[in-house]
């Protein structure tokens, strides 16, 4: 089965997260569930973010500043470029005031971790330029991302939360600084249970899905979105992903970066992080509308993975082919 959704380049994580959203459709969390489900999604969040900061390395962070250059062209790509972007394409006349939401908040998130890492390998590309790069945007994404959310969203949205700024520092910002302070003595214990921590990460991400959609779905979210506005989003993520993706690979050759390095920007400024998205959205948003704002980013995910892996598999070849 692994074999055959790697082939289909089908992210199995995102078959566990339509599963989910197929439970939460039909079986919504009410009552004194939904209030344990969302008391355990809060605390899924904080943990997540606390073994975020448990996981980056200040190495990373001092390696990473050398190639600043680099890193402030993804930046420019991952919190400029997309933004602008999810500007245009968020009033698009006939989509749903929710998933016009969706489309601009996951143009605000940081990029990915692994996925950049894995692809820029495969392609040929600088891994250690990608792995700096990547752990930056994420970092930069806890700050970045609700300030842009608070600028770009705010008054357009009335679900934004009330008191962002006390529930991030709570929820995110303390959580990610207590992981990064006691990483000198839980780094190791998290290297060696890495699989296992890994579990509890998309467990946790799970949990928020799964009491957002059944918050919205309670709130009558499939009543209002027709499947034309899904395929809609689906239209609109994979041209998103276009733009951006020709973006990185003109700007790289503009800047005269390096094969390698034009990799990184292509493969790090092109993405966005799921398992940074719907935390953030857990927190941000009032829980009604949860599910229909990540619902663009889940379309989102599924199609970066595939192109992405496409292209990284062509750089491939297109280096064997270059060697002599």
């Amino acid at each position: 089965m692994n074999r055959l959704l790697s082939r289909l380049s089908l992210d199995p994580y995102l078959l566990l997260l339509i599963a989910t959203v197929a439970l939460a459709s039909v079986l919504p969390a009410r009552g004194g569930f939904a209030d344990i489900a969302g008391g355990a999604a809060d605390a899924g969040i904080a943990l997540l973010f606390f073994l975020h900061g448990a996981r980056l390395s200040r190495a990373a962070i001092m390696d990473g500043a050398r190639a600043w250059k680099l890193h402030l062209s993804v930046a420019a790509l991952t919190f400029g470029l997309f933004p602008l972007i999810g500007l245009a394409v968020s009033v698009i006349p006939g989509l749903d005031p929710a998933l016009a939401t969706g489309v601009l908040f996951l143009t605000l998130l940081p990029s990915t971790v692994q996925s950049s890492i894995a692809f820029t390998s495969i392609a040929g590309g600088n891994v250690a330029a990608a792995v700096c790069s990547a752990s930056f945007s994420n970092l930069a994404g806890i700050f970045v991302t609700p300030l842009l959310t608070a600028l770009l969203i705010t008054g357009r949205q009335s679900g934004f939360s009330s008191d962002p700024v006390v529930t991030i520092t709570v929820q995110l910002l303390l959580p990610f600084l207590a992981g990064h302070f006691l990483r000198p003595w839980i780094g190791g214990l998290i290297a060696r249970h890495k699989k296992v921590l890994g579990y509890v990460d998309r467990g946790s991400i799970l949990l928020v899905v799964y009491t957002a959609f059944g918050a919205a779905v309670i709130d009558g979210l499939w009543s209002r979105i027709a499947f034309g506005e899904l395929a809609l989003i689906a239209g609109l993520s994979l041209a998103i992903l276009a733009l951006v993706l020709l973006a990185g690979a003109g700007l790289g050759r503009w800047l005269g970066f390096s094969r390698e390095d034009r990799i990184v920007l292509i493969f790090c400024g092109s993405k966005k992080s799921l398992a940074t998205g719907v935390p953030l959205a857990g927190v941000l948003f009032s829980q009604a509308q949860v599910g229909a704002i990540i619902l663009p980013l889940i379309f989102f995910h599924q199609i970066q993975l595939m192109v992405c892996a496409a292209l990284a598999r062509r750089f491939a070849q297109a280096e064997r082919l270059e060697a002599p």
